[in-house]
Formats: C-alpha cells, structure tokens, sequence
C-alpha cells in the first residue's frame, strides 16, 4: 500500500505540473489550448529521444524538452494570432496537438511509431539503490512541483502577470494602454508551454516507456478538470484540484475488488462517470472551486 501511495504521489506531482501549465496559459492568460496532449507528447518524446537518440543526460533533456515545447507553442500562438481572431485560437491548438500525436505514431523512423521508445533511463538510476529509487524521484517530484508553483506565482504577481490578466480580462484596452497584445499572448503560451515540457519529461521518467496511446485527449479533459476544479487562475487551487482527480480516477481502480461483478469495460465507464459527477457536485456546490484568484489589493487613504 505505501509503495502505491508513493507512486500516485509520483503521478500527482507532474499531473499538477501539466495543470498548472493550462492554468497559466487558460487560467491566467484566456488562452484555449486544447492542443494539449499534442504539446505534453512533444515533451514527453523530446525528452526521451535527446535520451536514447542524442546521448543527453536527464537534466539536459528536461531544459530542452521545455525549450523545445516552449518554442513550438510560442510559434502556434505567433502565427495564429497574427492571421486570424482569438477565437478561432482553440480549433488551431486542436489541429496542432493532433498533428503532433500523428508525427508520433506514424513517423517510425524517429519515434518508432506505434511500438513507443523503451529503456527510457530515469533520473541518478545509476546511483539511487533500486529500493530507495521511488522515494527519491517523488522527492524530485515534489521538488519540481515546488519549482513550477513557485516561477508561476512570482510571474504572476510580477507587472508582466497583471498583464497577463489585462489581456485576459480586456485586450482592447490593453492595446489602448500601449501594450503589445500579440507579443504578451505568445511570451503567455511559450512560458506554459516549458512547463508542459516538463511534465512531459517527467511522465517519460516515471513510465520509462512511452507510446502514442498514453497521450490520448483524455488528458485535456483531466487537466482542465483540475483546473476547474482548483479554481481557474488559482495556482494552489489547481494542484489540490490535480490531486483529487488523480486520486478519484486512480481510487477507483478499487471499485473491482468491491464489485467483483464489474468487468473491465464497466470498471473504465464507472470511473470516468465518478470523475464527471465529482466535477458536477463541484460546480453545483462551489462553483469557483476550491481556492479563488489571487488578486493585487490597494488600501483606500484619507
């Protein structure tokens, strides 16, 4: 039981990471992404093939996983604003995350397609004993856990982060004020793109295998539950919210030893049915989620 508990910690920790990624991108900045398993399965196979393929170690793949996502999803954001309206945003990140999914399945001679990359080493294998190793890499989790919320929290608080929520809130006047709106969007999108690159790279880590399967569209629907959930533009919220789909959806894989009657295909539709109910009874209840925005607040003198 405690080996599970530390695994799903594990889990927890870059299903956070991911959340707080849209959270800052949807949350904070108004930008849509539902390209997001395509940008988390760029990270994921950027990590790994810098790996396997270009003989990096797991710090250099980690930077340039989240240079690499960063840099794409920055040039989504650029060429799509700068040729069409922000609503039509959404459907693009779409297209691009799909085509990104495609690339790796079918693109044999770099991702080896539907067979996945295995023998993904994961972080100081070499020198944590076997035994010690998961609690090292759910200290490592929880540390960059920690990273994540701390750089999105002070650039949130930080003038380029009231920006941010300008441009969310009115891009006319922002524009009207002086402000570069398209140049805000893209910084927006890329900075959320790293630290997608990032859980990406930790989900290659922890797995050691990945495959086109594992990125499937679900994972937009279980970030933006989190985010939801946790309160949009909260970053405290997002990641109790990241906890508790996580541990519903991965709880519930118990149901079988409760219902002994329940087969596998049952057991898969019970359990997304819990998460849409937990998610339902939420938004009924506490419809602003678990935590509000952080807001700047001025005192009134006479």
């Amino acid at each position: 039981m405690i080996s599970f508990i530390i695994l799903m910690s594990i889990v927890v920790c870059f299903s956070a990471i991911l959340a707080l990624a849209l959270n800052f991108q949807w949350g904070k900045g108004g930008m849509v992404n539902f390209g997001l398993s395509g940008f988390y399965t760029l990270g994921a196979y950027a990590a790994a093939l810098l790996i396997l393929k270009g003989g990096a170690n797991a710090f250099v793949a980690t930077v340039g996983a989240m240079l690499i996502v960063a840099v794409v999803c920055g040039l989504v954001a650029l060429v799509t604003l700068r040729v069409t309206e922000e609503d039509y945003f959404a459907i693009v990140t779409l297209g691009v995350g799909e085509m990104l999914r495609l690339v790796s399945l079918n693109e044999d001679w770099l991702t080896n397609g539907a067979l996945g990359l295995a023998g993904i080493p994961r972080p100081f294998g070499a020198s944590v004993p076997p035994e010690m190793y998961p609690y090292f890499l759910l200290g490592l989790s929880l540390a960059l856990l920690a990273f994540t919320y701390a750089a999105l929290t002070v650039i949130a608080r930080s003038p380029f982060g009231r920006l941010v929520r300008a441009v969310r809130e009115d891009d006319v006047v922002a524009a009207t004020l002086g402000k570069n709106v398209l140049w805000a969007r893209v910084r927006i999108f890329a900075i959320g793109g790293a630290f997608i690159g990032l859980a990406g790279s930790m989900h290659s880590f922890y797995y050691q295998y990945i495959d086109p399967t594992q990125f499937t569209n679900i994972v937009i629907a279980y970030a933006f539950m989190a985010v939801i959930a946790g309160g949009r533009g909260a970053h405290l919220g997002t990641i109790a919210g990241a906890a508790v789909v996580m541990v519903l959806l991965e709880g519930s894989r118990f149901l079988k030893d409760a219902i002994p009657a329940l087969n596998s295909d049952q057991l898969a539709a019970i359990r997304i049915i819990i998460i849409g109910a937990g998610l339902i009874a939420l938004l009924i209840w506490k419809p602003q989620g678990f935590l509000k925005e952080y807001r700047l607040r001025t005192e009134e003198r006479t």
